[in-house]
Order: structure tokens, then sequence, then C-alpha cells
């Protein structure tokens, strides 16, 4: 380990023990620990203090230029001189050279802070540990974006905690930070690994260090499984073939390692028994809303009446028949001296029979749902499979949409590896003034032609990567496979097309 190491070691030592002896105090003292409230100005002064700092920098609004600037004036003689008084006030006070944190605010609102800005001021780890504590508040809100932190080399490399599961920065900029090797280990785990992903930054800025192919190893590992990154700058940094060619494999379909395919048959198989628990558990909720004991009662009673109604309608019957065959006897007894009587009594006794016959029928049409609606045996009436069907259809619907985990994506099988689609979320890469040679861009080039060639119909998804910067590089001028790429991208780019002065620019700027 070299001086530089032992002297970081050291310092973080020293943080170390001064922190817990602050929490000793605090604990003979009975203090609490301190809850953040959202006012970054409020929460930054009281964890310093707290943390033991003697110099606290001060939290001020980040200062805009006003409009109307630029139009040519006369210059003041008095005007001058007074400026320079000022300008010699502030510098004896050393005012303007202390480090300050510049905030941007949504509205008025101290607690609605937008962008912190923290530029040209070396930060220890104690300071940092200080802001880590200050974000998660601020993110709480949903209103912190974007942290601008250039120029702040750490000697502990501690940038990856501000790309923790536990804040919510959408952008973040770490530009000139000497970041090497062991820092892009760290920051490309923190934006992804088999346990835990980022799943809110949107785009990182890693321009202008001191990452090799190693780093850049590193950084193309935690994009494997990271779904939620944009933009990506890699400028200005150290990354040959070897790192160009890691960063590229993950662009196009790639096969999962040995450690990756054990978590994703882990992954499946709990959800196919999430997925086998959730049905019994809905048919036993569906049936469990009706109490059974009622339905089985109500069904004996209807079995019940439905009963008793037939008995009494035979015994009704036979009375009818019974009385009809009297008169009927009667009626031939004395009508057999004239014809005639005979007649009108056969014709009565026919119209009698009609009106017995439509009573009985009306009756049995009245009762004969009663006698239809056929009551289960045991409890109550069951639905058919179609209705629980479209129930246990309708309660899947209701149930909120989870994240579905990178290892869970529709996989290909081939040569006995798995292998799944690769990050097609990634729409912006930089790699500008690095050391790639022709065998980097034939792996991005291949890479590109992966992603073009597999575009969802109609749109949908993510589509890869729509603008790819690989200028100022180690290949000929005349590369052909330079020149395919940017044919490919120029289809792909939906910005307006930039000149090669305008994608230099834009190097250093993202």
């Amino acid at each position: 380990m070299g001086k530089k190491g032992e002297r970081g070691a050291k310092d973080k030592n020293a943080a170390l023990e001064e922190e817990a002896r602050n929490a000793a105090k605090r604990a003979e003292h009975g203090e609490e620990e301190y809850q953040c409230t959202g006012i970054l100005e409020q929460d930054f002064l009281e964890i310093c203090t707290r943390a033991g700092f003697q110099e606290i920098p001060k939290v001020v609004v980040r200062p805009h230029a006003h409009a109307g600037t630029t139009a040519v004036e006369e210059p003041d003689p008095q005007a001058e001189k007074e400026v320079t008084n000022t300008l010699a006030q502030i510098q004896s006070k050393y005012n303007y050279f202390r480090p300050c944190i510049q905030v941007e605010l949504e509205h008025e609102d101290p607690k609605t802070t937008r962008e912190i800005f923290i530029q040209s001021w070396k930060i220890e780890e104690k300071m940092l540990t200080v802001l880590a504590k200050c974000l998660p508040a601020l993110s709480h809100l949903q209103t912190l974006r974007t942290l601008v932190l250039e120029g702040n080399p750490l000697p502990e490399r501690s940038f990856y905690k501000l790309i923790s599961e536990e804040t919510n920065l959408v952008h973040l900029s770490l530009r000139n930070n000497d970041i090497d090797d062991e820092a892009a280990y760290l920051i490309g785990q923190a934006l992804s690994s088999l346990k835990s992903s980022n799943k809110t930054l949107a785009s990182i800025n890693l321009s202008c260090n001191h990452i090799t192919d190693v780093g850049a190893t590193h950084i193309a590992n935690g994009l494997r499984l990271n779904r939620s990154l944009l933009s990506l700058s890699l400028a200005h940094n150290r990354i040959g073939d070897e790192g160009a060619l890691k960063i590229a494999e993950i662009l196009a379909p790639f096969a999962l390692t040995h450690v990756e395919v054990v978590e994703r048959r882990r992954l499946l198989l709990e959800k196919e028994t999430l997925e086998r628990s959730r049905l019994p558990q809905r048919h036993v909720e569906l049936k469990s809303e009706r109490p059974s004991s009622h339905v089985s009662n109500t069904a004996i009673d209807k079995l019940q009446t439905v009963k008793t109604t037939k008995d009494t309608k035979k015994k009704k019957d036979k009375e009818s028949a019974k009385k009809e065959k009297e008169k009927e006897k009667e009626e031939k007894e004395k009508g057999q001296g004239s014809g005639g009587a005979v007649v009108v009594s056969s014709t009565t006794s026919q119209a009698k029979k009609e009106e017995t016959k439509e009573a009985k029928q009306a009756k049995k049409g009245v009762e004969r749902p009663v006698a239809e609606q056929k009551p289960s045996r045991g409890k109550g009436t069951k639905s058919s499979n179609k209705d629980k069907r479209a129930q246990a259809v309708e309660v899947e619907v209701a149930e909120p949409t989870e994240i579905v985990n990178p290892l869970l994506e529709q996989a290909e099988h081939r040569d006995g590896k798995v292998f799944l689609p690769g990050n097609r979320v990634l729409i912006y890469l930089n790699l500008i003034r690095n050391r790639i040679t022709e065998t980097g861009l034939k792996g991005f080039l291949a890479a590109v032609e992966q992603q073009t060639s597999r575009v969802a119909p109609g749109g949908k998804g993510s589509t890869g990567l729509l603008r790819l910067s690989l200028g100022k590089n180690n290949y000929p001028a005349e590369s052909k496979t330079y020149a395919r790429i940017q044919e490919l991208m120029m289809a792909r780019d939906p910005l307006p097309k930039v000149t090669k002065a305008m994608e230099e620019e834009a190097a250093v700027a993202f």
C-alpha cells in the first residue's frame, strides 16, 4: 500500500473513531438521533454540529445570470473602482473561496430542493457521511433529482454511497474526481448485483477520470441487471478494446454466468410457488363470502315446502275425481229415459272434465317454477367453473404490478447456455477520447446491428442505443467500421444531427 492509501486509511479510522466518540457523548447526555426535516440548510448545519465540525460550509441559493446583461455599455471608472474595492474585501475575508453548497429550489419553499452543486471542493469521508444522511430526507419528498459533485476526489472512493437503493437521485455527475478501477468496481456494484439494483438513477457522468479496462469491465457488470440507467458518459478515460468489448457485450444478447443461472432458477421456482398458492386462497375466499350453514338451511326449507305441496295436491285430485264419478253415475241413472237428456249430461260432464284439467294445468304452471328450482344437496349453491375462472381473473387484474427482475426476462437457450436479450434501456453512451481501436469498434458494430434487427413491432418496448459517441479514439480516420456505426446511428438518433465540433464539446459536458 502506498503513502496515499495509508493516509486515506488513517483518515478513515480517525473519522470513525471521532464519530464513535460523538455518539458516546450523545448517549451519555441522553440525546436522541437527529431526524432530518427536509430543509437542507437546517439539517446540514445540525448534523455537522453533532459530528464535531469546527467550520461548517454554508448552504446558499445558486445565483443565476440575469437576462439582458449582454448589452454593451461604456465603462464607468467610478464603478470599476467600487468593484475592485468589493473584490478586495471579499478576498481578504476569504468568503469567496470558502467551500459552500449551492442549491436550486423548485419554488420559494426551502423544502423543495431540486439540485445541489458542490464544485472544486475536496470533501472528506466524514463530510460525505453527513451528505448521505441529508439526501434521503430530501429524496423522500421526491424533489431532489440532480447532484453535481465535480472536482472532489475522495481518498476512500465513497461515491458509490450516492447510488444506493435508499437515495432517489436521477442525475449524478462525478466528473474529474480521480475515480480509478477500485472506485469503478464499487459504482458497478451499486448499479446492480444479484441481490439488489438501483431503480432511480437515469444518468451518470464519469468522464475525465482514471478508469481503465478493468474499471470498464466493472461498470459493464453493473449494467447487466440494471434497467433504469439511460445515459452513461465514460469520456476522457483510459478504456481500451478489452473494456469496450465488455460494454458492447451487455448491449447485445449475452450468456448468463453459472451464479446468475442458479439465481434465475431460484426466482422462477419462487414465482411458480406464489402463483400456485394464490389460486386456492382465492377460491377459499370466494366460498367464505357466503356462510354455508345459512345456505344449507334455506335449501332444506325449500325441499320441505315442495314435498308438502305435492302431497296436498294428490289428495285434492283424488277427492275431486271421486265426486265426478259419483255425479256421472247419478246423471246416467236419471237420463236413461230420454236420449236428449243423456246427450246434455254427457256434454256437461265433458265440459266439467275440461274445466278440471285446465284448472290442474293452471295450478301446475304456477307451481312448476318452484319445483324446477332444483336445490343443491349439502352446502349452498355452487357456481360453475366458468364463473369461478372469471372471478379469479377479476381478482388478478386488481392486484398491483410488480417490477420484473431482469433475470426473469424471456431467455434463449443455445449451446447449453442461457442468453438474456441484453440491456436495451441504455440509450446514450459516450466513450470519446479513450483508447479504443478497430477491434473495439467491431464489437460495438455487432451490438448495434443486433439491436436494430431486434426492434419490436410497432415500436413497443425498449429501443436500445439512440446515440453512441466514439470519436477521438485510436482507430484510423478512414475506418469503415466507424463509418458503418455512424450510418446506423444516424437513422436511430431522434435529436438534431450534430457536427464534430459540437460532439467534442458534448464529450466534456456529458
